[in-house]
């Protein structure tokens, strides 16, 4: 039924997937496997007796290696007992002369002392004895946990499978590519495409359904037994144009080194899109498969895969999509990725690195209602809100976060750099309290650049729910918010709040000011920013916005050519 896509191997190793005995060395003896991993207090260990019985041995790591050898010898003795006895009862003279010889020699040929404890005495290459034969011990061969394609194929999208293994990476697994034979007679030709855990289907495919083969490996070359996983349904047609096709023109190349490609981002959670509300009245013109979570997901993972981006700020990104399907697939194009969640919410912020790139130094992730209540740094926001019980109450009810993470450069490891992301409240009569939790994150970075790691540069991401006229973007740009601005009395005069605020920071927003950076049927206007430190760091390119004509082509976002309701900014910079 199926046919392999002819590959061209992306890497040295087999010319085939290995075989399930390929951590083995000579191909007559038997495989012994050992897992053994430190934090857990007990080994396994696998074998399959002469007899054809398969044994399975949990024994304590610290345990003597005799004591587990002398378990084994009883444990191969049963069955030859068994054939041999008719009768129900033996003498222990007989129940002696059954048990096997059963010795471990290390791979250099010498034996291992009964005292040795176990973890340490089952070693890779290690040859166990148990009378006549012989087993190669393999201590934690590479092995395969999880492997899952997406439940949405789309020709011209990249596939990429959920790989979750064991003593494996997925850099080091050996992927095949299948697809389905169409009708007998119809006829058919094999595809030749790139070997390696993403695949993308191309026009010819669609109809077909594909199968992935993976064999895990590691590091050293040592490859365990493969699995293989059938996609539920066909590859199906594409959209065509999409919103972010143009902007892949710019971004089709990393950044060199000294700069770095930028990405913030609110990418629709799926918790909100997928409401009748969100059906009939925020998106009543989006096609309703337009705001299915695994379209929205294939669209979403070529749109961020094509920025080439060092850094990627997500907001509204939902737990499962986060595990189950962002980190899976931007693992597979180099980041790595972090997750901080809502307080309550099935719904959070994300930060992918480039693993090339950079190296994750330190995560200073909070929420804001527990840092304003508990955090000496934020003392004297907290007397001042003291003063506004009602509006103090309003922001401890909130359940939004700030995620910082500090990087250093893996070209110049003298250079680090402090990135922060976050998503603030969203009402439109919430002035007030983005004025608050903005008071919040700035001390919290300024903590974190300054104290922590004094004088590194800062990028500061998010959707502020915040235009430009505002009071929110007014304090971070300038660095102070006068107490009598008129955002203190954004929800009334019950929650007046007059406090003069300031910070120390000299911040840009990389990207300036667009028309807008979300597009509804109701509203459109600029919430979303790159906050750079203009003392460390200066814009070198700023990746164009799709079109007005390109927004609007099927009323307003999302839609079936753009997943979110939010556009991506993306610019490169670089150190001063």
């Amino acid at each position: 039924m199926w046919r392999a896509l002819r590959v061209v191997p992306a890497r040295r190793g087999p010319a085939a997937a290995p075989s399930s005995s390929s951590c083995s060395s000579p191909a007559a003896m038997e495989r012994a496997v050992v897992r053994c991993v430190p934090s857990e207090p007990k080994l396994s260990l696998q074998f399959v007796l002469p007899d054809g019985s398969a044994k399975h041995m949990q024994r304590d790591q610290a345990e003597p290696l005799g004591r587990a050898l002398a378990r084994i010898a009883t444990n191969a003795a049963k069955g030859r007992v068994k054939k041999k006895k008719k009768a129900r009862a033996e003498s222990e003279a007989e129940e002696a002369a059954a048990l096997p010889a059963v010795r471990l020699f290390s791979r250099d040929g010498q034996a291992v002392g009964a005292e040795v404890p176990n973890a340490a005495a089952w070693q890779e290459g290690a040859v166990l004895h148990i009378g006549e034969a012989r087993y190669r011990v393999e201590r934690n061969p590479p092995a395969l946990t999880e492997l899952r394609l997406p439940r949405s194929l789309l020709a011209g999208f990249p596939v990429c499978p959920k790989v979750s293994a064991e003593f494996a990476a997925p850099q080091h697994c050996l992927f095949r590519w299948f697809r389905e034979q169409r009708a007998p007679g119809c006829g058919w030709v094999e595809e030749e495409v790139a070997a390696g855990r993403v695949f993308t289907p191309d026009n010819a495919l669609v109809g077909l359904r594909l199968k992935l083969r993976c064999t895990p490996g590691d590091a050293a070359r040592r490859y365990g037994p493969p699995r293989e996983v059938e996609s539920s349904g066909p590859v199906e047609a594409g959209p065509g144009a999409c919103t972010f096709d143009a902007r892949h023109l710019y971004t089709g190349r990393a950044c060199g080194a000294g700069r770095l490609r930028a990405v913030s981002y609110n990418i629709l959670a799926d918790t909100y899109a997928q409401t009748e509300f969100s059906r009939t009245v925020l998106y009543p013109y989006c096609a309703p498969y337009a705001l299915e979570l695994d379209y929205r997901q294939n669209l979403l993972k070529k749109e961020l895969a094509g920025y080439s981006a060092d850094l990627v700020c997500l907001q509204e990104v939902d737990k499962a999509v986060f595990t189950d399907s962002l980190a899976p697939a931007l693992d597979a194009f180099g980041l790595e990725g972090l997750f901080k969640i809502k307080e309550k919410q099935h719904e959070g912020l994300a930060t992918f690195f480039r693993r090339d790139k950079f190296s994750l130094l330190s995560r200073h992730d909070i929420t804001f209602s527990e840092a304003l209540l508990t955090d000496p740094v934020h003392a004297a926001l907290r007397d001042k809100l003291a003063a506004y019980p009602v509006v103090q109450e309003k922001v401890l009810q909130r359940s939004s976060v700030l995620q910082v993470s500090v990087f250093q450069s893996a070209a110049d490891p003298s250079r680090k750099i402090c990135v922060a992301n976050t998503h603030l409240y969203w009402h439109p009569k919430g002035g007030n309290i983005r004025l608050i939790q903005i008071a919040i994150a700035l001390s919290h970075i300024k903590h974190v650049a300054s104290d922590l790691y004094p004088s590194i540069p800062i990028i500061f991401c998010g959707d502020f729910n915040s235009t430009p006229s505002s009071g929110t973007y007014s304090f971070i740009s300038s660095g102070s918010i006068a107490e009598d601005h008129e955002d203190w009395v954004s929800n009334g005069e019950e929650e007046r709040c007059n406090m003069p605020l300031s910070h120390s920071f000299k911040f840009l927003s990389a990207c300036g000011e667009p028309a807008y950076t979300n597009y509804v049927g109701g509203f459109h206007g600029c919430l979303d920013y790159i906050f750079i430190d203009k003392n460390a760091l200066e814009v070198e390119q700023v990746i164009p916005l799709p079109s007005h004509e390109e927004v609007t082509t099927h009323e307003a976002l999302p839609s079936v050519s753009h997943p979110s309701d939010h556009i991506a900014l993306i610019c490169d910079l670089k150190w001063k």
